[in-house]
């Protein structure tokens, strides 16, 4: 036991969660890669958890850092603040929401508690509906609305929490039924929820499921339940903390892909936008965002340093038509990896969109999560130079895969070969 692992086991919580047999030191990155303490370069294949969005040690992030700091690292939203102000404005213009206002918080779990509270307040009603296997943070009220037992410490919650079908396109009662049929499925049970409850305040939901595995419904689902929910008066709320800033590739905002009935009501999001600087956010109609009636401010929200580093990234990101390298080399990718699990007893399923893709292991011969065989491979991995991540749900196990979305195709050759070692090995 190395001696920073042995120091974190006394300093931290035993639920902190590390990953690998020997934990690794992140040192230092550039592009794609990063590099441990000991001098190992991998190829990052996770990047901070969706977080890193466009590269790691971005020119053009880092000079933005370095300029902000030398003039003023933070004043909080007391005072006017330039840089907050001009991303407000860019991130509300590509919202797709009429008249949004933009609030910016510190991580996707205070973004979503935000929306929570907006939510609740405008409906006057702490009645939330959620999707089963779904993951929206670690605060109080973001765990009362996961539906992901893995993640969840407590049942208490200041919320009403039902929970609803359509997270999981592959495994439930609908599994079965095509698209259309799964569709109409799941608006059925929402329905029928929505009969046996006072109003609720909204449905939060993310477009993939991030934590639960990189896990999606057909496009259009969500249009689906909006038809119903304008019926009710309920708000949509879509948790982007995942699935924004283009790295579906197909789309700009993971939403898109249920546009027909129009724009949520709120979006939350956070991780790829400040690429590694501590940025969330929520984004609402203004009507819906000036509900409160009590004051408020964000202390380190919208501080100067990290809208700096947000201006920067996402300036990099649309100039450079990130999504669009996320759509074609995902896709490369994304086929690259069914090929080799095709071959293999072991993969149930590679799924995914853009460089957001998951591979679903279960033990050969049966339709069982294999926790341990995701473990396994992940340690192969890393062996190889490679570093992934893992989710799913309470019958899922999967390997995450979601690089800066300046990935190369001859970067994701190299990340795809790799893993098909480990997964052989495996299996």
């Amino acid at each position: 036991m190395n001696d920073l692992y042995s120091r974190h086991r006394r300093a931290l919580p035993d639920w902190l969660a590390l990953y690998y047999d020997d934990p690794i030191e992140i040192s230092h990155g550039e592009g794609r890669h990063v590099w441990d303490s000991a001098g190992r370069r991998y190829l990052d294949f996770f990047g901070g958890i969706l977080t890193t969005l466009t590269a790691h040690a971005l020119p053009e992030v880092t000079k933005a850092v370095t300029e902000q700091a030398g003039r003023i690292i933070h004043s909080s939203t007391l005072y006017l603040n330039r840089p907050m102000v001009e991303l407000a404005e860019r991130v509300a213009q590509l919202s797709g929401i009429p008249d949004a206002r933009v609030f910016f918080t510190t991580s996707g779990t205070e973004a979503n508690d935000t929306a929570l509270l907006l939510a609740t307040t405008y409906r006057r009603s702490n009645t939330v509906l959620a999707m089963r296997n779904s993951y929206h943070g670690r605060s109080f009220s973001a765990i009362g609305v996961t539906g992901n037992r893995g993640w969840s410490p407590t049942s208490l919650s200041p919320l009403q929490t039902l929970y609803v079908h359509g997270g999981v396109r592959t495994r439930g009662p609908f599994a079965h039924l095509d698209d259309r049929a799964f569709i109409d499925a799941c608006v059925a049970d929402l329905k029928d929820v929505l009969g046996h409850t006072r109003p609720p305040a909204a449905l939060i939901a993310e477009p993939v499921q991030g934590v639960g595995g990189f896990t999606s419904p057909p496009d259009s689902l969500y249009a689906a339940f909006r038809e119903v929910l304008k019926e009710h008066g309920v708000l949509w709320i879509a948790d982007e903390v995942q699935t924004g800033w283009g790295r579906t590739g197909d789309h700009f905002w993971g939403w898109q892909a249920h546009a027909r009935s129009g724009p949520p009501d709120i979006v939350t999001f956070a991780k790829g936008i400040g690429n590694g600087m501590s940025i969330g956010g929520v984004i609402a109609r203004s009507e819906i965002m000036n509900c409160l009636d009590a004051n408020s401010i964000s202390t380190f929200g919208g501080t100067q340093i990290t809208m700096a580093a947000g201006l920067a990234n996402l300036t990099y990101l649309l100039e450079h038509d990130l999504q669009g390298n996320a759509r074609r080399v995902g896709g490369l990718l994304l086929e690259r990896l069914r090929a080799v699990g095709a071959q293999l007893p072991g993969v149930r399923e590679v799924r995914g969109r853009g460089l957001m893709i998951g591979v679903e292991l279960v033990r050969p011969g049966t339709d069982e999560a294999d926790p341990r065989a995701v473990a396994a491979v992940l340690e192969a991995a890393r062996e190889g130079g490679l570093l992934l991540g893992k989710g799913g749900g309470h019958d899922t196990s999967a390997l995450r895969i979601s690089p800066p979305l300046s990935l190369t195709v001859a970067e994701a050759e190299e990340g795809a070969a790799i893993l098909e070692q480990a997964l052989r090995s495996t299996y």
